[in-house]
């Protein structure tokens, strides 16, 4: 009996290469909740050998949606990386499910785009130096060529690209051809705005890092704005990139309290250290495939 076509709604990402022995696999599911949904997840992927190591849940009960991350290990399970959405069908047509496979053992490929400001770039460079970050880091792209030799030293390609004579679309068009056979695309404070052709490139691909003062500090120096007003708390918001400029789903925030004592360089300063911190934590939540994304918002397993 033939295997039946995937269909449309089975993505499965970073399955190509072949998986290294061992490590873990991780199913994500979405669907609308009724009775049974776990139980049989669950009953599949015994039948067929595997062992889960971790699960995590949700019920929007508004919506009524269910969301499910299965991890379990690839050692004694008895179906190949590109048969297991097929072999699936069974459950996922049953429940109407939305199904993504991640094998862990296969490590995507990130890029990072950066303009002037260093803060975000040079943490997650350092945070990938260190093995925090399981990707290969296959190239920095800037603007600018201020990066060139933090670059180096990290043993990553960097390319400047910046907007010539020919205008902003061929600019891009230069990026998205270093960007080919990338998975992820970081926006190290990129200060460049993305058309909607580049991001549909990459739906929930793109993660992009700015303040969270919006909407009420626009424009340029958003800090200074807000030590005018006297704010009291700031932040950072780390999103997937949309088509509707800083409106993209939400993967990781985080606030630091301020007074009046503050001096609008302590407020600079204090707005970098979270931009970097919430940064790096949305990469690592993508790249761990925790993050469903479902009508302009995520669920978040972290």
């Amino acid at each position: 009996m033939s295997t039946p076509e995937p269909l449309p709604s089975e993505r499965s990402a970073f399955v190509a290469p072949p998986p290294r022995a061992g490590g873990t696999a991780v199913l994500l599911l979405t669907c609308p909740d009724a009775r049974g949904i776990v139980a049989a997840v669950a009953e599949f992927l015994y039948r067929h050998g595997a062992n889960i190591v971790e699960v995590e849940q949700h019920t929007d009960h508004s919506d009524g949606l269910f969301f499910q991350r299965v991890e379990f290990e690839l050692d004694g399970f008895d179906l190949a990386p590109d048969e297991v959405l097929p072999a699936f069908r069974e459950v996922s047509d049953r429940f109407a499910m939305e199904t993504e496979l991640r094998l862990t053992s296969v490590r995507p490929r990130i890029a990072l785009l950066a303009s002037k400001q260093p803060h975000c770039l040079l943490d997650l460079l350092s945070r990938h130096h260190s093995g925090e970050l399981d990707a290969e880091l296959a190239a920095v792209i800037s603007n600018h060529p201020d990066h060139a030799q933090a670059s180096r030293f990290f043993g990553v390609p960097f390319h400047h690209v910046p907007i010539g004579a020919d205008g902003k679309a061929a600019q891009e068009a230069r990026v998205l051809d270093l960007l080919e056979g990338v998975d992820l695309v970081v926006l190290a404070r990129y200060m460049q705005v993305l058309s909607a052709e580049f991001v549909g490139r990459f739906p929930h691909r793109i993660i992009n890092i700015h303040h969270s003062l919006l909407p009420a500090f626009v424009g340029a120096k958003p800090y200074h704005q807000a030590h005018d007003r006297g704010v009291k708390i700031i932040g950072a918001t780390a999103h997937y990139a949309t088509a509707d400029l800083d409106e993209g789903p939400i993967l990781a925030q985080d606030v630091a309290r301020v007074t009046h004592r503050d001096s609008v360089e302590q407020f600079v300063a204090r707005g970098r250290d979270l931009e970097a911190l919430v940064l790096a934590r949305a990469v690592r939540l993508h790249l761990a495939a925790r993050v469903l994304v479902h009508r302009g918002r995520t669920v978040v397993f972290a």
